[in-house]
């Protein structure tokens, strides 16, 4: 057999023996997580139940789910280890107080303009028509009525034939 030929299944083995070896050391890491466990640590099942532990034995962890709720499970059901702001974060909605040196934004605009006039002279400047626009007036060059000047009646009716579409069959 020549070289050419093994050289396939000699990238083939290599390649199976990368994969194993990091699927074995992701195995290494979630073990570690698991062992690193301590009473009072938030955690993540793999079902996405999150509780705190409370005790943790040689394949078990009881864990508290809340009040006068203690569950028994295996430690290889323990998805993720939280650190104790996500946990809190995440089950009570408490944030990390990080950001309280910035600005607090407002929740209306009004604090935000910088106009010292009161808010009664500033609605009175103009007001806007919401209505629809008259007829407008005819074209000066060909002397034709504008394509808006059909009559609102005509239009009405047109669409309410268009929408009656299935009355006559009974």
């Amino acid at each position: 057999m020549s070289l050419v030929t093994l050289l396939p299944f000699i990238v083939l083995i290599g390649a199976m023996f990368l994969m194993t070896r990091s699927a074995k050391k992701k195995q290494q890491q979630a073990a570690n997580m698991r062992n690193e466990m301590q009473p009072g640590t938030g955690v993540r099942t793999i079902g996405g139940m999150y509780a705190t532990v409370k005790e943790v034995n040689e394949d078990t962890v009881l864990l508290d789910a809340g009040p006068g709720v203690e569950l028994l499970f295996a430690k290889n059901a323990i998805g993720a280890v939280l650190s104790d702001d996500e946990y809190n974060r995440i089950v009570h909605g408490i944030e990390h107080d990080l950001k309280s040196d910035m600005d607090v934004v407002p929740d209306d605009a009004s604090s935000l303009t910088e106009t010292d006039a009161p808010a009664d002279a500033a609605s009175d400047d103009k007001s806007v028509d919401l209505g629809k626009k008259a007829a407008e007036p005819a074209d000066e060059t060909t002397d034709e009525p504008a394509a808006d000047a059909a009559p609102a009646e005509a239009q009405t009716d047109e669409r309410a034939k268009k929408s009656d579409g299935g009355s006559e069959a009974k």
